[in-house]
């Protein structure tokens, strides 16, 4: 890993572990992009586009013939000065032009990686890492726009974000802020990236990349199931194995979009950042303002090689690591059992039986503080109704305490609805736009969290149940988009930045709280997967990936969520069937394979299990809990398949020691029979024994010619196999 820079050809460049990243200050003034890929031992020049002289085109002062700005590689683009595309920076000057051209001033290296104020970000820890800080600067504007790119050691990410000034003496306005642009050479290429919505999410979409531009976004005020704040860039045909991936990832929970452009010749600009529409932000001389991080992800060794650098990132360098390195613990939510009927008799009853099966934690879900047994009152107000549980959350936790078992709890903060105390206090509170009423929700509203007044409450309504150690987790849900976004708490020229000052909002709250409670785990929800996100993960070490437990459906959900997030950080459960989302009937065996290389949970009634299904999930557990250690941190693979009615996923040792393999037949298909399975990150040069079978293959075998399994009359049937090296 290391930055290096040549001020004699103004040229930097980073390299971090196989990958290279280079700039050029072209005349000392044009920032412009010049490579990101495969690692070079030096940069002199290579792919410099050459111009020839056209018409209806621009002219600039430049040492390069013929130069044209709208092909020109700018590393960040602002428009109004000849580029024509689409653009990295908007910015308003105070006499209303909307153009602005920060030309380059400076660079330097920075040991180590910033963090962001306000923001969550990944950070180095104890890893080596270093920062590439570019100055640019507009100074008939007043503005300086600050570029960082962060390597760290052995990752092949480039992690970007920039800082705003106003150096001058009049206001302006940022209307368009992303957080990473990214030019690539003329070549075809294809994009991906994962759409879905409510109980169907991470579903991939694949495309050739055409002229023009192709865009996902969220508009929803989080990040949204429609789409994860993610795509990336494929070459033809590219597998899970092989084809080179440029990836954009953003480490944020609100509106973004994502964007690449095709140019007339080919050229491409990818984008991701803030979503501009809706957004501006006023920057008053000497004010700053902090965009979102993106990462960029470079493999050459297809999908799993962007997971692989993506997982390592994210359990090293962004979630709380005083939850990276431990165990997760194997939960019963009460959800599908109860709903909100909750009762110290049941909530008694299934801690027992959960302990009895070898389970850890007991989460209490919605309904323990409702007035009725709906979504539709109480929000708000957190206050436990005791006529349902006698001695409120602190008995209930003794309960669970005393069954040897943690205690959990599900709040849903950022709501408050019509009914409620709360709202009765303080209607401010709630966003609202003066002289509409306010859009429901499941039936509830949404906290003006831009206003210091709300976070605190919310932070000392969470201190009161999370101090003294009786809530050992925290499930946080966010049941609904945001709408009404404006707050009577700010003027009318800072509106447009409400949806964004509500993310700040949010995000200070879950600093206050990881803060003052670090061994608190929080699990991440909304409506399951709604904002599921890098900007979640850094305070939440485990997001809830779907309200859709079927494991037919959780195959598709958790393959699309693995593709960027490492398996510890993918909430899984086995619920009941038929299942309560679908219908659908898989066996119990099917439902726990789907989920044991996850977060596993249970979310079912106890009570309602047979003796023998108690027993079969008690030895589930049993299987789980010496494995889980060491597949946490192993490297996770999806696998390709002979056709479409077969998944398969593995998780080996990083040592290649072991790898458990689990090969998912969806359906009963004499059409679809036959064909190999190959097994990934072995060693090809040892033998390995299968444990279930006592068979010993070659580590090469595995990998060249892989098994074979046969056609089962049953829907929905795994097949696992161990590889122990020998």
């Amino acid at each position: 890993m290391s930055i290096s820079i040549d001020n004699a050809r103004n040229i930097a460049a980073l390299h971090s572990g196989t990958v290279s990243y280079v700039l050029e200050a072209v005349d000392g003034k044009y920032l412009v992009h010049r490579y990101f890929g495969r690692a070079l031992r030096a940069y002199h020049g290579c792919g410099a586009p050459a111009y020839y002289k056209r018409a209806y085109s621009t002219e600039h002062p430049c040492s390069i013939p013929n130069v044209s700005f709208d092909d020109f590689p700018f590393e960040y683009p602002a428009r109004g000065r000849g580029d024509f595309r689409i653009p990295a920076l908007e910015a308003e000057q105070s006499g209303g032009v909307r153009v602005v051209e920060p030309l380059f001033r400076s660079w330097r290296a920075i040991e180590g990686k910033p963090a962001l104020p306000g923001l969550p970000a990944t950070f180095a820890g104890d890893t080596p890492a270093q920062t590439l800080e570019v100055v640019c600067e507009d100074p008939q504007a007043g503005l300086r726009v600050l570029l960082y790119y962060s390597v760290f050691e052995g990752l092949d990410i480039v992690a970007r974000h920039q800082r705003l000034e106003n150096i001058g003496g009049q206001t302006l306005t940022l209307h368009n802020v992303q957080s990473a642009s990214l030019e690539l050479s003329a070549r075809p290429l294809e994009l991906l990236s994962l759409y879905g919505t409510h109980a169907k999410e991470a579903n991939r979409s694949r495309s050739p990349l055409h002229h023009g531009i192709q865009r996902i976004e969220s508009v929803r005020g989080g990040s949204s199931p429609q789409h994860q704040p993610f795509f990336a860039l494929l070459s033809p045909g590219a597998t899970e194995t092989a084809g080179e991936v440029y990836a954009m990832h953003l480490v944020y929970s609100g509106n973004f979009l994502a964007q690449a452009e095709a140019d007339a010749f080919g050229n491409v600009r990818a984008q991701i950042g803030i979503h501009p529409e809706g957004f501006q932000w006023e920057l008053k001389p000497g004010e700053s303002f902090t965009t979102p991080e993106a990462i960029l992800n470079y493999s050459a060794e297809g999908l799993n090689g962007m997971s692989r650098q993506f997982h390592r990132l994210y359990r090293e360098h962004l979630m709380p690591q005083r939850f990276a390195g431990l165990e997760r613990p194997v939960l019963l939510n009460s959800w599908e059992a109860m709903y909100y009927e909750v009762s110290l008799e049941k909530i008694e009853a299934q801690a027992e039986l959960a302990k009895r099966a070898g389970m850890e934690l007991f989460v209490l879900d919605d309904g323990w503080f409702r007035a009725d047994n709906s979504s539709r009152t109480s929000m708000g107000d957190w206050q436990c109704n005791e006529t349902k549980l006698p001695g409120g959350i602190r008995r209930a936790a003794e309960l669970v305490h005393a069954k040897g078992l943690k205690f959990g709890l599900w709040f849903e903060p950022e709501a408050i609805c019509k009914s409620s105390a709360l709202y009765r206090m303080h209607p401010d509170w709630a966003l609202h736009i003066p002289g509409y009423e306010p859009v429901e929700g499941r039936h509830e509203y949404l906290l003006d969290l831009t206003r210091p007044e709300v976070r605190d409450y919310l932070t000392g309504m969470l201190g009161s149940y999370l101090q003294g150690g009786m809530v050992d987790y925290i499930k946080w849900d966010m049941n609904r988009p945001l709408t009404d976004v404006c707050s009577t708490a700010f003027g009318q020229t800072r509106q447009a930045g409400i949806a964004h000052r509500y993310l700040l909002g949010l995000y200070e709250i879950l600093e206050r709280v990881t803060t003052a409670f670090p061994n608190v785990l929080i699990e991440g929800c909304s409506s399951g997967g709604a904002r599921f996100d890098p900007g979640m993960l850094y305070y939440a070490a485990q997001n809830w990936a779907s309200d859709n437990t079927d494991a037919f459906d959780r195959l598709t959900i958790q393959d699309g969520f693995s593709l960027l997030y490492p398996p510890m950080a993918i909430g899984a459960h086995v619920s009941i069937t038929p299942n309560h989302q679908t219908g659908r009937s898989t066996s119990l065996d099917a439902r726990y394979q789907a989920a044991r290389l996850f977060d596993l949970g249970y979310e079912l009634d106890l009570t309602q299990c047979s003796e023998g299904e108690r027993e079969e999930i008690a030895r589930q557990v049993a299987e789980h809990k010496p494995e889980r250690a060491w597949m946490q941190t192993g490297i996770f693979s999806r696998h390709e398949v002979p056709n479409g009615n077969y998944v398969m996923w593995s998780i080996a040792r990083p040592d290649r020691s072991e790898c458990l393999a689990l090969i998912f037949q969806k359906a009963y298909d004499p059409l679809c029979c036959h064909g190999n399975f190959k097994l990934l990150n072995l060693d090809a040069d040892a033998d390995y024994r299968e444990t279930g079978s006592g068979q010993v293959y070659g580590g090469d075998e595995l990998l060249q010619i892989g098994l074979t399994v046969p056609l089962v009359k049953e829907d929905l049937h795994p097949f696992v196999f161990r590889f122990q090296r020998i």
